[in-house]
């Protein structure tokens, strides 16, 4: 296969044509653009025009707004007449799903639409169709059919178009076809992409939007690899997590997501799809993409890749050997840095995740309690709890009268040059630049070593994954820890920047372990932000699940519910669910498709009116909203899923 982009090592945009949406251009000759969506009812006109606003200044330079029928459709002339006569000439996208009329409608009016190709043509009845060669070129002739009158209509108006697909609405036609994958998604869009090539229209975007950043980061890819071998042009891509929640996770699974892919130079437009208010949505996305403005020029060089051995289309976890409790099918683990700030009192654990109860004289430990300590040149002045492990510089554990219960930590001088080692765990810090020929032949060699690779490159994961592929291809089995500092962040950068860096590699399998640190001095609050930060990302990337997951859609004028508050209801009263996935959804559009592989769904259906899911079959219908979150938790007991969540009381005499 081709590659997805220009360089594994090398960070450049990936050339694209130039869409032109109203007056704003896009492509890759133009910045990567920021869009949001509106939450408001497309019939209260006054209320879109200044929500719009908000997201207008709050840095959203696409405006999407719903029309789910032609009545919509039509207001969007008044909501675009009283942003024009404010002043605001912002381009509006209209997003369509079922209503080609509606859409037909809408692309006389607005400067963009989106449709879907999942519902656009077909209706879901989750049924399994079998198709020979002519019956599935037969459905092609009729969806071409269906579909050429709004080309016809974006090419004469000179509409922009984004074909948008998303993982949880693929037709039934496609996933009898090509089933549930990044493969199905591709060719979904390329089934409409093809037949606008045709009319030889070509002012075009396209999307490849799920809630599971890994599954969302091999469509795209896959997306841009089909359309060079098909001999398509290069479209600009919208990039977007879908259904990403909101707060902390929602900000995480985003950024690995987009950030992934605009880590190889991919994307020309994002939406970051937060369950908050819609303003909030434009200041994330910018942040994402403010990192790479400058990337080319601040990067230093790093050795091209010639062979590279990860199928970047398909997930597969580096094969390494087991080293104490990393590799393997260990899960990865969790280290915090507490060497600039040493651990004085019990007190001090607390922030990740290890709470000293002097009642009992006992400890306990929360779903986010830490695996290992760095603790660098002083020691913890106690015994440490719950099987943690801590790790000392080497000079210190040298010294340290426990060097079986503590773990050393080299750098590569000190490990070459020293013959003493811990008998089963000795972490190794170590850079691409820094590695030698010498130390490659002597990791071959050994079974006790744990690698800490991190990198002061401005091109930071494209550095790591660089030593990773020289592992793989001199089958060097070590397990390694991904290690970043991030100094003078905000919170929210800090959280995006690293999720962007150690998630991209975690989706493409490497990784055992995460080691982050966040400014120099850490206080009990940063500590707490990096713990829950580091199991963030890991739960992002399904590698590592130690919560509850909620796959919420971000609102939109459908919405038959108040999205943030009942998100909020739902989360407190099931948060303590390990592993189970809960999607939220505020209208059928975002229903059972757009859920993906929730666990369970709640799906606005009506005023006041709730359906509720097991995956994807409803299993209730039309539950009262008073009482749609005490069905759910009932649903959750039946199959067995439910725990009561501890009391004060039952932590305290654990």
């Amino acid at each position: 296969m081709k590659p997805y982009c220009k360089s594994l090592t090398s960070y450049s945009r990936r050339h694209t044509n130039q869409v032109k949406i109203g007056d704003l251009m896009l492509g890759s000759d133009y910045p990567i653009r920021v869009q949001s969506m509106t939450t408001i009812d497309t019939m209260d006109t006054e209320g879109s025009i200044e929500q719009s606003i908000r997201m207008i200044e709050s840095g959203c330079e696409l405006v999407r707004i719903t029309a789910p029928s032609v009545k919509e459709a039509q207001n969007l002339e008044n909501i675009k007449k009283g942003l024009r006569a404010r002043g605001y000439d912002t381009p509006l996208v209209a997003d369509i799903h079922f209503t080609p009329n509606a859409a037909e409608l809408a692309a006389r009016i607005v400067e963009k639409v989106r449709v879907n190709p999942g519902n656009y043509a077909d209706k879901k009845r989750f049924q399994h169709i079998e198709y020979t060669d002519a019956s599935y070129q037969a459905e092609l002739e009729r969806i071409r059919e269906r579909f050429l009158p709004l080309v016809k209509i974006c090419k004469e108006y000179g509409t922009a178009m984004r074909i948008g697909t998303n993982h949880g609405s693929l037709s039934d036609r496609i996933l009898s076809r090509y089933g549930d994958t990044p493969l199905g998604m591709v060719e979904s869009a390329l089934e409409f992409l093809k037949i606008c090539e045709d009319e030889k229209y070509h002012d075009i975007v396209i999307s490849m939007k799920s809630s599971n950043p890994q599954v969302m980061v091999q469509a795209y890819r896959l997306l841009v690899q089909r359309l060079d071998e098909d001999g398509l042009k290069p479209y600009p891509l919208h990039l977007g997590v879908t259904e990403a929640g909101e707060g902390e996770d929602g900000r995480i699974k985003s950024s690995m997501g987009i950030g992934t892919l605009l880590e190889d130079g991919l994307g020309d437009t994002v939406r970051v799809s937060l369950t908050e208010e819609p303003e909030y949505e434009a200041p994330v996305a910018k942040s994402l993409i403010d990192r790479y403005v400058h990337r080319a020029e601040k990067q230093d060089n790093i050795t091209p890749i010639d062979q590279y051995p990860i199928d970047p289309y398909a997930y597969r976890r580096r094969e390494t050997i087991e080293v104490a409790n990393f590799g393997g099918q260990n899960v990865p683990r969790v280290i915090a840095d507490f060497s600039t700030q040493s651990i004085q009192k019990m007190e001090d654990l607390k922030a990740v995740g290890h709470f000293y109860l002097p009642a009992t004289d006992k400890w306990a430990m929360n779903d986010l309690g830490v695996d290992y300590l760095y603790t660098g040149t002083i020691p913890t002045p106690f015994m440490l709890p719950n099987g943690i492990k801590e790790i000392l510089d080497f000079s210190s554990w040298k010294e340290h009268e426990d060097k079986r219960n503590k773990i050393p930590y080299f750098k590569i001088p000190e490990f070459l040059e020293s013959d003493e080692r811990h008998a089963t765990l000795n972490i190794l810090a170590v850079q691409w630049p820094s590695m030698t020929e010498e130390l490659f032949e002597k990791l071959k060699t050994l079974h006790n070593v744990v690698l800490q690779v991190s990198s002061s490159n401005a091109h930071s994961a494209a550095e790591m994954r660089r030593l990773f592929v020289e592992l793989i291809n001199r089958d060097i089995k070590l397990p390694v820890i991904l290690s970043e500092d991030y100094t003078n962040f905000t919170t929210s950068d800090f959280q995006l920047y690293s999720a962007t860096d150690c998630g991209s590699l975690l989706v493409d399998g490497m990784g055992d372990g995460i080691q982050l640190s966040f400014n120099e001095n850490n206080t009990e609050e940063r500590q707490k932000v990096v713990n829950s930060t580091s199991f963030g990302i890991l739960q992002a990337a399904r590698t590592r699940i130690t919560k509850t997951e909620y796959i919420s859609c971000p609102s939109c004028g459908r919405t038959l519910f108040d999205l943030q508050e009942t998100t909020a209801m739902i989360r407190k009263r099931t948060d303590h669910l390990k592993g189970v996935k809960i999607g939220i959804m505020g209208c059928i559009v975002n229903g059972p498709g757009e859920m993906a592989d929730a666990d369970y769904g709640y799906v606005g259906i009506g005023k006041d009116k709730i359906s509720l899911y097991r995956g994807q079959n409803v299993v209730k219908r039309s539950v009262h909203s008073d009482n749609a979150v005490d069905e759910l938790i009932e649903l959750i007991k039946e199959d067995g899923n439910w725990i009561e969540p501890a009391s004060t009381e039952q932590i305290l005499q654990s």
